[in-house]
């Protein structure tokens, strides 16, 4: 079959972001026929060229639509509004596929998908990674009620257009439910990911020794710094810690709050700076660490977030803090493969690691959980044949209606 997918963010392995596309693409693409349309804004991001922009057997169609994440309200919504219109009118002439994917964030690249399928007459799936627009509205980018109304209404008519949904957690899934979506038309398909990559990690003692970091327990943090994800609260957490030598925070990654991840590790000896790392570097740094944090401000849209670092410090045996009180609070607790602390509780977060982190025997069984749960639920590889079935069905069912 052809298979479309309409993706505003594409990275692959060379870039500092997650790879879920990339990874589904390369294996669809050995039996399908694959077509991506997507924004060239990350290519000139790469850090390495180790990999293909795309996997083998993929046709690209790449628009020029630039985005970063230092760019304002404004800016961002004539970026998603141009790559709309041009994946809109690219998708309109490209040869006609048997089902389009499309992928939201933002929102606007599942409308464009979701216009091309009824053009071209064939379905199409609705791959939500964010709850668009409940995420930017509940962040304070969208202050107009007349506004809200009518992203709601989108978002609503493209639960009903879809021919099925997949979220990337239980507590989205929950939310689509609860806008009347039958549960026959959705199916959980969460961020995970890539178990090989994070099989070749090995000893890390010469990456520790490069880093500076001999003797020192190790909490990460991966990722995006973005006013969502409460890097103030890491610094102060950090800052409490400074009594405890063992205990250095690391940092990798870009956005926001870098300016003042820069001033805090000039302050602070405990705090440590790295550059952002490509997909195929981060696993070893992950490895490397005692545990990693994933911490989110409190807003009630975020505890339904897949964060990709939640599933790469698993994968490597590394166990994780969360600070979302949805799933993946459960997920720790239940697996046993990290804890939870309360959104923008530093003083907490600071105590428990000085009492987890002396805790050996406690933190080993951590390690072995975070590697089981990772191999059982979260192979990426391991979702490819549902995604298959997903787009086989729609193709069937559209075929015999």
């Amino acid at each position: 079959m052809h298979i479309a997918l309409f993706h505003q963010y594409h990275h692959n392995p060379d870039c500092p972001a997650t790879c879920r596309h990339y990874t589904f693409m390369g294996e669809l693409a050995k039996r399908h026929q694959i077509t991506l349309l997507t924004s060239n804004a990350w290519e000139s991001k790469r850090i390495t060229h180790l990999y293909d922009w795309v996997p083998p057997g993929v046709d690209l169609i790449s628009i020029n639509a630039p985005y970063s994440n230092k760019m304002g309200v404004v800016q961002r919504l004539q970026a998603f509004g141009a790559f709309a219109a041009q994946s809109l009118l690219r998708g309109l002439r490209m040869p006609k596929p048997d089902v389009i994917w499309g992928v939201s964030t933002p929102l606007t690249t599942a409308w464009a998908a979701g216009k091309v399928a009824s053009f071209r007459k064939v379905p199409w799936v609705f791959e939500v990674q964010d709850l668009w627009p409940s995420f930017p509205i509940q962040m304070g980018a969208v202050p107009s009620k007349l506004a809200q109304r009518q992203l709601y209404k989108l978002e609503g008519s493209l639960y009903r257009q879809a021919a099925h949904i997949i979220p990337l957690s239980t507590d989205m899934e929950r939310y689509i439910l609860d806008k009347g979506v039958p549960a026959s038309k959705i199916t959980t398909l969460v961020n995970g990911t890539e178990i090989p990559l994070a099989a070749q990690v090995a000893e890390q003692e010469a990456l520790r020794e490069k880093l500076g970091l001999q003797g020192k327990q190790v909490v990460l943090y991966a990722g995006t710094y973005g006013r969502a994800n409460d890097i103030p609260m890491l610094v102060k957490a950090a800052a409490l810690l400074q009594d405890q030598s063992q205990i250095c925070f690391v940092f990798t990654g870009q956005g926001y709050d870098a300016p003042l991840l820069e001033e805090a590790a000039q302050r602070q000896k405990n705090i440590k700076l790295l550059p952002p790392l490509p997909r195929h570097e981060i696993f070893h740094l992950f490895a490397l660490a005692a545990v990693s944090v994933v911490s989110f401000i409190d807003l009630p849209v975020l505890q339904a977030n897949s964060p990709g670092k939640l599933f790469d410090s698993l994968a490597v045996g590394t166990p994780v803090v969360v600070t979302n009180p949805g799933w993946t609070k459960n997920l720790v607790e239940t697996q046993g493969c990290g804890w939870y602390v309360p959104a923008g509780e530093a003083e907490i977060l600071a105590s428990s690691l000085k009492l987890r982190l002396r805790q050996e025997q406690k933190m080993d069984a951590m390690r072995q959980n975070a590697q089981r749960v990772a191999r059982e639920q979260f192979d990426r590889l391991q979702m490819v044949p549902a995604l298959e079935k997903i787009f086989e069905q729609v193709i069937r069912e559209r075929v015999l209606s």
